[in-house]
């Protein structure tokens, strides 16, 4: 019953913040359920990439006068600040977690070692892979690919505020249509945004299936894991 018995979820820093206080509760609350109700009802592994957009961007670093490297550098350290809240809540809620980080912050988090991080999965652990890739100029989609590949995952989900790729901004254009199926090689000869590009090129590398679809629907990682058609199946379908 179940398609994908290892998964990276990908979350943005934008979904976990909140614009008064820099997270969102009830986002974090809703998505520690979903992660809960899955270790419950399924025997799977789950890692998690999170974003910093909340706290801060790289691509902003020009708003305040940064240096674009030394704020990547900054974007990474926030990527830590939200898997610390989040690793906080999912323990709350009685789950066992890890955080490992791509820049070492032996206080709070293990650093990043793949060997490591296999292991926590096979022991029933929610593994949170922090620090992006611990490099600038790469996004944390490249990250959550990257980890994904590494530690052999069954498909990379990125969740998002919309549900699939679109033709257009759904948001901006009625006439937007959804892509149910979308070839690698489509998704960056048509320079689609959803995702970044170097990331779609890992994936397709490593014939890893991204999944695109909308995070703040009930069950829908449950869906995606036993197969359903949710949101939009990036892939090499030639």
């Amino acid at each position: 019953m179940i398609k994908y018995k290892r998964i990276l979820l990908k979350l943005s820093g934008e979904l976990i913040g909140d614009e008064k206080y820099g997270f969102s509760k009830e986002f974090l609350d809703f998505i520690s359920d979903e992660v809960l109700n899955l270790k419950k009802r399924y025997d799977i592994d789950i890692s998690i990439v999170v974003g910093g957009g909340n706290i801060i961007r790289g691509n902003d670093a020009h708003l305040y006068g940064i240096d674009k490297t030394t704020a990547d550098y900054m974007g990474m350290l926030a990527t830590v600040l939200n898997a610390l809240a989040l690793q906080s809540i999912l323990e709350n809620k009685g789950l066992e977690t890890r955080v490992m980080t791509s820049i070492e912050i032996k206080s709070v988090a293990e650093p990043y070692i793949r060997r490591r991080a296999i292991r926590h999965l096979e022991k029933g652990r929610i593994v949170i892979f922090a620090g992006g890739t611990g490099s600038p100029f790469f996004s944390t989609d490249t990250a959550g690919a990257l980890r994904a590949i590494e530690i052999k995952a069954d498909a990379l989900l990125k969740g998002t505020k919309v549900d699939g790729v679109y033709t257009k901004d759904p948001k901006k254009h009625t006439d937007a249509q959804k892509y149910e199926y979308l070839d690698y090689s489509y998704f960056l000869s048509n320079d689609l945004k959803v995702m970044d590009a170097a990331a779609i090129a890992l994936c397709r590398e490593n014939k890893l299936p991204v999944i695109v679809f909308n995070i703040s629907q009930k069950d829908a990682i449950e869906k995606i894991i036993k197969g359903e058609n949710v949101g939009t199946l990036i892939y090499n379908f030639k």
